[in-house]
């Protein structure tokens, strides 16, 4: 037999199935070391044809799993070794016994559904480390041969940069340890010269492992923060924790950055910023377009603001999910994905949205379609002055900006680089209708508050020019009476005058008439003035 790249030629009759198996390993093995991309696709080809002759050549998965880590083939590998997932492994025995071991981990995180018909609290599995490594040391027990150790690290390494970071922590954990381990079992018969080169490897490739579960621990921590803020209703508090997690500078898997998102908004809707959270419901659906609870939430906000028509939108999109849910019998996604809803539960959300899109219809049809209530798009109250508008319109204009909308993507790892123009589509054509719904609120809002202010400032001419006519009045009363007191004084005046000199008058009279009888008519009168005689 003969082996070029993937070529294969007839099998000769003398080689056995072995044989053939480890021609293709060893081949791909020398593929692989070479570290060109080209060459590990063919070296996959190679163990792809080893794993059909002989499906359980652990050698051959090892290099397989490998060969895909290396070309970042992450959801590949986690197919490939599902059955080796933690969490995976707690939802199959959930459903196959009771949940009575577990119900002490399940915990009350962020509401999703608010509505009547639905839960108002959604509960999520808690990972606690302890129950995982009795997971991993489970599967252990059943494989006492070293041949399975590699999958624990291979696996880790991919469930991290799926999201899946409890799982990678547990593994890569486990991994560790037991490399160690084998590490210092393989030692004992070790030269010295083969003993510092081996060491050398062990020790690089362990403090790689160390920096990645150093990482995984620090998201995780701030996560538990975040949710235990919202819990406490410290929603400000847990907003401030999901945002330190999306704004790292260090790329962040897509599913965990998609569930931070999403638990941001539902943080977001709880403090009243309406526009905040619809953006992060937006940025939530551009990373996973059939995240079901985004869409509800979505619904549920644009349904507070009266935009009804958006609202309907988004129930349809749901009702054709669900529909295709149940069409297809599973959730959508891989068996590894997180769902934050049961295929249980889909008969009756399907009828309590169906039931939604017929009120909200009703309602459109009775002309509601135009009363947005921008004011709650805002986070602002009626009658609030132009500083604040302004103020609220500048900072939701400078996050929802449609090119700075989409730079959340530059710190998202994906684990397929084919999403990376679909993701940014999405997130183009939803940023740019939510920054049209805030101009169209700025306009209006603007035009409202303008007129309250023209109101305002018309109010308060009237008043004044009411308070100057009260004014002229009372000083006009006041001249009035102040001339009338003046005549009346005047008048006093001139009756004194007048008697002052009637009495003058008199008083000569008498004079003269004494002197007249006394010298008697035609006779001169003898007035004396100071001594002199006239």
């Amino acid at each position: 037999m003969v082996v070029s790249h993937g070529c294969i030629e007839k099998k000769q009759w003398w080689l056995t199935n072995k044989q053939i198996v480890d021609m293709y390993v060893k081949d791909a093995r020398t593929l692989i070391d070479s570290g060109e991309h080209s060459n590990i696709a063919s070296a996959i080809n190679l163990l792809d044809a080893a794993l059909a002759l002989s499906s359980r050549c652990e050698a051959a998965m090892e290099l397989k799993a490998t060969a895909l880590l290396h070309l970042r083939r992450f959801k590949e590998v986690a197919d490939m070794l599902q059955d080796y997932i933690p969490s995976l492994k707690m939802i199959s025995d959930n459903s196959s016994s009771s949940f009575d071991n577990y119900s002490r981990e399940r915990v009350k995180l962020l509401s999703a559904y608010a509505d009547s018909d639905t839960r108002s609290e959604q509960s999520c599995m808690c990972f606690s480390v302890s129950d995982l490594k009795k997971k991993v040391m489970a599967g252990l027990v059943k494989n006492r041969n070293r041949e399975g150790e590699w999958r624990y690290l291979i696996l880790g390494q991919a469930c991290c940069h799926l999201g899946l970071l409890e799982d990678a922590m547990a593994l890569l954990q486990t991994g560790k340890r037991l490399a160690s381990a084998a590490f210092r079992r393989e030692s004992v018969c070790w030269s010295d010269d083969s003993f510092t080169f081996s060491g050398n490897q062990q020790q690089t490739a362990s403090e790689s492992i160390c920096h990645l579960v150093s990482y995984i621990k620090l998201l995780l921590r701030r996560k538990a923060a975040a949710i235990a803020a919202a819990e406490a209703g410290l929603h400000t508090e847990s907003i401030r924790h999901f945002s330190k997690i999306v704004d790292r500078r260090r790329s962040i898997p897509q599913n965990f950055l998609a569930e931070c998102y999403m638990q941001r908004a539902a943080a977001f809707k709880s403090a009243g910023r309406i526009a905040e959270a619809i953006g992060d419901c937006n940025r939530t659906l551009s990373l996973d377009p059939s995240c079901v609870e985004a869409l509800h939430t979505r619904a549920l906000l644009f349904e507070t603001i009266n935009c009804l028509t958006d609202s309907l939108h988004d129930l349809e999109h749901l009702k054709l999910l669900h529909n295709s849910i149940l069409r297809d019998r599973k959730l959508p996604g891989p068996a590894w994905k997180r769902q934050t809803v049961g295929y249980n539960e889909i008969p009756a959300k399907l009828r309590s949205i169906s039931t939604k899109i017929e009120n909200l219809k009703q309602r459109v049809a009775s002309g509601e379609i135009g009363s947005v209530d921008y004011y709650a798009l805002f986070g602002l109250r009626r009658g609030c002055s132009q500083s604040e508008l302004e103020r609220s319109h500048l900072l939701l204009t400078l996050r929802h900006k449609p090119d700075k909308f989409i730079n959340f993507i530059d710190r998202c790892e994906f684990s397929d680089d084919g999403d990376v123009d679909s993701v940014k589509e999405r997130a183009r054509m939803s940023g740019l209708l939510l920054f049209r719904l805030i101009q169209r609120g700025y306009t209006s809002l603007m035009r409202i508050v303008l007129d309250e202010q023209a109101l305002d400032k018309q109010r308060k001419m009237m008043k004044h020019d009411e308070h100057v006519h009260q004014q002229i009045s009372s000083k006009s009363v006041e001249i009035v009476t102040m001339r009338n007191n003046n005549n009346n004084n005047n008048k006093g005046n001139e009756g004194e005058k007048k008697n002052a000199f009637k009495g003058v008058f008199c008083r000569d009279l008498s004079v003269v008439g004494n002197l007249l009888s006394q010298t008697g008519f035609n006779r001169p009168i003898q007035v004396k003035y100071e001594g002199l005689s006239c």
